[in-house]
């Protein structure tokens, strides 16, 4: 479920219920630090191939969308829309199911794809280690930011839904367990530099806070999760990681 729900592989799920539910929110962000570091990869051979960092970049992360049939674009996109709508919790969930994008949806993804192709270009440019570890962190946390918001006492929007379903299913043991592994992903930045290691788990709080800040706003405004803010999480707290190991890649 959490290969079939993240990525765009086609998966056979023979049962789904809201344990299964729970273990694939938890195993997201092992999937995360994958399509991380594949991402990372590829803006590494494309510098390698002779493209600059930031064209190089611009496939990456354009394959990343790809890989996640960007169902967390969407999602960003659907929430810009439905919060800067101005509307009650129905009316903006309302305007969060209609298949367009609004200028709100546009202007968020305009600003998000832009800084991320931006701090990856960077991360390739400082060195191969610092994108690939860079961009696994950035991977991993994004959906570490999903297993959090599924945590018990964050309730759905709906009672229908991807939100319905994985609302509530992340117990503490499976958070705290993810928490762990994404820290030993961020400690591969040690492969860049010394210093760079810490400055990942740096990067991965600031996503997290970044995360935090939208699910608060999403939850007061909606009442609770939906499909839509959980992508709308999983982009926001790549994109601060990205942005804060950017800048840490000079460090050292």
């Amino acid at each position: 479920m959490a290969l079939g729900t993240f990525t765009v592989f086609p998966v056979r799920v023979e049962r789904v219920d809201r344990s299964v539910a729970g273990w694939a929110m938890v195993w997201a962000p092992v999937l995360g630090a994958f399509l991380g570091a594949l991402t990372g990869a590829v803006a590494v051979l494309g510098t390698v191939a002779g493209l600059s960092a930031p064209l190089a970049a611009v496939l990456a992360v354009g394959l990343a969308a790809l890989l996640t049939r960007g169902l967390h674009l969407d999602g960003l996109a659907d929430l810009a829309d439905g919060l800067g709508s101005g509307r009650p919790a129905g009316g903006a969930l309302e305007v969060m199911r209609r298949s367009d994008i609004g200028p709100f949806g546009v202007v968020t993804l305009v600003v998000v794809l832009g800084a991320q192709v931006l701090a990856l270009g960077q991360l390739a440019a400082a060195s191969p280690w610092a994108a690939l570890t860079g961009a696994a962190a950035a991977g991993t946390v994004g959906r570490l930011a999903v297993a959090l918001a599924c945590t018990p006492r964050v309730p759905p929007a709906r009672p229908e839904g991807l939100g319905a379903l994985v609302a509530g299913t992340v117990r503490w043991p499976g958070a705290l367990a993810a928490g762990a592994f994404t820290v030993a992903v961020c400690l591969t930045g040690w492969a860049h530099a010394p210093v760079f290691a810490p400055a990942c788990v740096l990067a991965a709080a600031a996503g997290l806070l970044a995360a935090g800040g939208v699910l608060r706003r999403a939850v007061r405004r909606l009442g609770g999760v939906t499909g839509d803010v959980l992508g709308a999480l999983a982009e926001s707290a790549t994109t601060a990681v990205l942005v804060v190991a950017a800048a840490a890649s000079a460090w050292g």
